[in-house]
C-alpha cells in the first residue's frame, strides 16, 4: 500500500494557498511538529485542560432520554459527552488552548480567528485575554445578529469583532476575511482556525487538539459499562467536534460512527449545508474536500438554522471517511433539530446548542441502525458539543413564527 502523502487524507486535503501564505504555513507546520513532540508542551496543555477548562468533561447517562427511545424490544442506554460544560460552553476551547500555546512559543503577538456561532470566537478571545495577546475575530454580519450574546462576550474579553459584509455574511465570508488578514500580517499574527478545515497542517492539528474528546469517552465508557459503545453520533459542519470524538474510535470496527450534517429546509430544497450528502469535490479555503458548488465551480450559499453548521465545506478527513464508508453521514433538517433541542431541554434539563441538537435528532433514526434481533442493551453516545444559551433568541423567534402561522 502506498504511504499516505503528508497533509493528505487519501486525495483530500493539501495546501491550495497563495504563495504569500506558504512560508507562514511552513513555519506553523515545523512549530507544530517540534513542540508537540515535547512532553512539556502536552503537560502544559493538559494542565490547562484540567484546571482552566474543566476537563475531563462528564459522560452522562441520560435516564429519561434513554427511557423515551427504549421499547419492549429495544433497550437503550444513551450517554451524553458533556462538552457543553467546558469553560466558554463548547468544545472549541480545546483547540484554542492548543493553538495559543503554539503561538506563544512561535513568538506571535496577535491572534485572529473566524467564527460562525461565536463559540470559537469566544474561546479564542478567552485564551487571548488570558495570555495577554491582541485579538481580532471575523464574523459574518448575519451571524453577528443571530449570535449577539457571543459578540458581546468577545468584546467583553477585549477582542475586536469585525463584521464580514461580503457574500452571504456568514461563516464562509468570515473565513475569507481572516485569510486576507493573515496574508497581510503573518509575521506577527497567528490564525487560530476553529475547525478541521483549511490547508495543512490545520486539519491534523485541530483534530489532534480535539481528540481528547474521544480519548476521554473511551476511558469513561469502559469504566462505566465495561465495553465500547455500539454507536457514536456527532454533528458535522466543518467537523471539529465529530473528528475529535471519532478519531480514537476509527480502528474500533464494532463501533458505528454517525455524522449529522445540516439539511436545513431539506436536501432537495437547495437550502442546506450538507456538503458531504449533496456536495462535490473541489477546493475551498486552502484544502481539497467536498463542498457546495454550482456547475461553474462557484461556491453555493449554505443554509442552516445553526450558525455553526452554516458552512459550504467540510474537513478533508471527513471526506475520506465518507468515501471509505467508515462513517455514515446523514442530514438533519432545521425543524428536526429544533424538536431535539426542546426534547432534551424538557427531558433532562439540559439546553443544547443548535449544532448539538442536530446530533440529538439522530435518535429519531436510531432503530434503523440496530439489528431487530439485538438482545443486548444498545449503548449510544451523543457528543453534546456546546450549550444553547447563545441560541435562545433564534429558538424564541422560531417559536413565534410557529405560533403566528398556527393562529
Amino acid at each position: 500500500m502506498d504511504k499516505p502523502l503528508k497533509g493528505y487524507f487519501g486525495h483530500y486535503g493539501g495546501q491550495y494557498v497563495p504563495e504569500t501564505l506558504v512560508s507562514a504555513l511552513t513555519e506553523l507546520e515545523k512549530a507544530y511538529e517540534y513542540y508537540t513532540a515535547q512532553k512539556e508542551f502536552w503537560a502544559e496543555l493538559n494542565s490547562y485542560y484540567r484546571d482552566y477548562s474543566g476537563r475531563p468533561t462528564p459522560l452522562f447517562l441520560a435516564p429519561r432520554l434513554s427511557e423515551h427511545y427504549s421499547a419492549e424490544d429495544l433497550k437503550l442506554k444513551i450517554y451524553l459527552k458533556r462538552e457543553d460544560l467546558n469553560h466558554t460552553g463548547a468544545h472549541k476551547i480545546n483547540n484554542a488552548l492548543g493553538q495559543v500555546l503554539l503561538a506563544k512559543r512561535m513568538g506571535k503577538q496577535r491572534i485572529i480567528a473566524e467564527t460562525g456561532a461565536g463559540q470559537h470566537g469566544v474561546a479564542t478571545a478567552t485564551v487571548a485575554a488570558h495570555f495577554d495577546m491582541k485579538c481580532c475575530i471575523y464574523m459574518g454580519a448575519v451571524d453577528m445578529q443571530r449570535q449577539a450574546l457571543n459578540v458581546y462576550k468577545m468584546r467583553l474579553l477585549g477582542a475586536e469583532v469585525i463584521p464580514a459584509t461580503g457574500g452571504t455574511q456568514t461563516l464562509k465570508d468570515a473565513c475569507n476575511e481572516a485569510i486576507r488578514d493573515w496574508v497581510a500580517n503573518s509575521l506577527d499574527t497567528h490564525y487560530i482556525i476553529g475547525s478541521v478545515v483549511g490547508p495543512h497542517p490545520y486539519p491534523v492539528m485541530v483534530r489532534d487538539f480535539q481528540r481528547v474528546i474521544g480519548e476521554e469517552t473511551k476511558d469513561q465508557i469502559i469504566t462505566k459499562e465495561g465495553r465500547l459503545p455500539d454507536i457514536i453520533a456527532a454533528c458535522v459542519g466543518g467537523g471539529s467536534n465529530a473528528m475529535g470524538m471519532f478519531y480514537p474510535f476509527l480502528q474500533e470496527e464494532e463501533v458505528k460512527l454517525v455524522g449529522l450534517e445540516a439539511a436545513g429546509e431539506g436536501l432537495e430544497s437547495g437550502r442546506h449545508a450538507a456538503s458531504l450528502s449533496r456536495g462535490r469535490q473541489g477546493v475551498l479555503h486552502g484544502a481539497f474536500s467536498y463542498l457546495l458548488q454550482n456547475d461553474d465551480g462557484q461556491i453555493e450559499e449554505a443554509h442552516s438554522i445553526s450558525a455553526g453548521l452554516d458552512y459550504p465545506g467540510v474537513g478533508p478527513e471527513h471526506s475520506m471517511l465518507k468515501d471509505s464508508g467508515r462513517v455514515k453521514y446523514l442530514g438533519v433538517q432545521d425543524q428536526a433539530a429544533l424538536a431535539a433541542f426542546h426534547q432534551l431541554t424538557k427531558l433532562e434539563g439540559i439546553i443544547p446548542a443548535l449544532e448539538s441538537a442536530h446530533a440529538l435528532a439522530f435518535l429519531e433514526e436510531l432503530k434503523s441502525f440496530i439489528p431487530r434481533d439485538a438482545e443486548k442493551e444498545t449503548i449510544v453516545v451523543i457528543n453534546l458539543s456546546g450549550r444553547g444559551d447563545k441560541d435562545i433568541d433564534t429558538v424564541r423567534e422560531e417559536a413565534g413564527h410557529e405560533q403566528h402561522n398556527g393562529a
